[in-house]
């Protein structure tokens, strides 16, 4: 019996779906982070051990996993010829992996044209419009990223410090963040000096809160948020109408604030990104199993 496999790897978790070759799921793993980029043999660790424990959900014994045909969306796919790298060092039978981008966009749209926005900790522009899939944004917290959860938190500290030092207006958010810090500023510089783009965006849902109570700070760190995400949307989307959807953590907020233009035209998910690595193994690979079976 073969078999397809998706696989969904990033920075925190990699997920695996096996499926029969009509792409009906029958068996899900999990493990550790996937992302190639940072650490390709661990990153390869993880998906074959995600991949046992969906062969083990099945009941199905994980020594067929040779037979597999799988595609992988991972974090750090799209650098350097990461992809074609990882694809050698896999026991799969065959092996397509892309960027986390693309089974996200698949996932999401379907076979559809359109523009998805992943907006979690950093942020990522995925566009398709027939066979010609386009990226922009994504290049990390230090140089890109608008949007993304690191980029806002940090922006709501310096706010902070801002308004400490009475260049700009204090507000309820900047204030409780200062008491996070014990009131002392010194503290906000402290963190910020070994913070991680995931520590910075711990503070991003306390923009989102505070505006939710008019709170002035916050709803112009939003406005401005909201613009650079818009000037992306302007970039990569060809004017014909097509689909949006905003993904990640943080998507499902910045949505109401789009202006009426990308409202207009944005939509839920269909799907998620593992149940789209699942539809491009069976688009991939099921057809041709079955001729040849």
């Amino acid at each position: 019996m073969t078999y397809l496999l998706g696989i969904d790897g990033g920075g925190t978790a990699c997920r695996a779906a096996l499926a029969d070759l009509n792409g009906n799921v029958i068996g899900i793993g999990k493990s550790g982070s996937a992302n190639i980029m940072t650490d390709m043999n661990t990153a390869r660790l993880n998906i074959l051990d995600a991949t046992e424990a969906a062969f083990k959900a099945a009941g199905i014994d994980a020594a067929a996993s040779g037979t597999v045909f799988a595609v992988l969306g991972l974090a750090g796919a799209n650098v350097g010829g990461n992809n074609a790298k990882l694809e050698a060092l896999l026991p799969f039978q065959k092996s397509l992996v892309y960027s986390d981008g693309v089974i996200a966009l698949q996932g999401a749209l379907g076979d559809h044209d359109g523009t998805v926005v992943i907006l979690g900790t950093g942020s990522a522009y995925v566009t398709r419009l027939g066979n010609d899939i386009r990226f922009a944004g994504g290049w990390g917290f230090k140089v890109s990223d608008l949007g993304g959860g690191a980029r806002l938190g940090r922006d709501a500290l310096e706010e902070t410090l801002l308004a400490y030092d009475r260049f700009h207006r204090r507000s309820f958010m900047t204030d409780a963040i200062m008491e996070r810090f014990g009131g002392n500023p010194h503290r906000i510089v402290q963190f910020a000096h070994s913070a991680t783009p995931s520590d910075f965006g711990t503070f991003a849902p306390l923009v989102f809160e505070y505006a939710s109570k008019n709170d002035e700070v916050a709803l112009a760190l939003l406005d401005k948020t909201v613009a650079q995400i818009e000037e992306g949307l302007d970039a990569i989307m060809p004017d014909t109408g097509m689909r949006l959807s905003l993904l990640g953590g943080l998507g499902a907020l910045y949505g109401a604030r789009l202006s009426p233009h990308y409202r207009a035209i944005l939509q839920a998910p269909l799907n998620d990104a593992l149940t789209g690595a699942v539809q491009l193994a069976a688009r991939n690979f099921a057809s041709r199993e079955v001729a040849h079976g």
